[in-house]
């Protein structure tokens, strides 16, 4: 089994992201994810089992503003995880992203979100987003023990799905 949890967010426009913000970004969570499963698919494709799971997030499907760069990475890895699906299935090996929405996690600091400049303009939409940011860590509506919980019986499911939503804001 593979569990791909690796990455950070990004908050900001679009406009105010910076080429080597936008590529270090998807350094981390798309071409790191793609590296690590690369090099773990030959031993599962021997074995003929194993499951590829990749904890992403609600933004792999939901987008908004000051989160554009950051979903194009959950966009990518969607993609990359329903067509590996298809091509791995046949081996007996599964894939699926799990896609949680806020959970009372340190997402929403410094350590996991990534600030980048700001540009004035953009203070009533995603400076709203920032301010959301904000207040919102360690708040979230989403509940850790829970997450854990739904993703050991992913790990221990006979057929696991290919799409897991989790948390009450993303199955809404």
């Amino acid at each position: 089994m593979l569990v791909n949890n690796a990455g950070y967010g990004l908050l900001g426009a679009v406009e105010e992201a910076s080429d080597p913000e936008v590529e270090k970004l998807f350094a981390a969570n798309v071409f790191g994810l793609l590296a690590v499963t690369r090099s773990v698919l030959p031993q599962m494709r021997r074995q003929r089992s194993g499951h590829v799971i990749n904890i992403w997030s609600i933004g792999g499907y939901d987008s908004s503003a000051g989160w554009g760069v950051y979903c194009a990475t959950k966009f990518a890895v969607e993609g990359i995880t329903e067509a590996l699906a298809g091509e791995i299935g046949p081996f007996g090996i599964k894939a699926t992203v799990a896609e949680p929405g806020y959970f009372r996690t340190d997402f929403l600091d410094n350590q996991s979100l990534s600030a980048i400049r700001e540009i004035a303009d953009y203070a009533e939409t995603v400076g709203v987003v920032r301010k959301f940011a904000g207040s919102a860590n360690h708040v979230q509506p989403g509940n850790p023990a829970k997450l854990a919980t739904a993703l050991l019986a992913l790990v221990n499911a006979e057929n696991p799905p290919l799409r897991l939503p989790l948390g009450s804001d993303t199955v809404a």
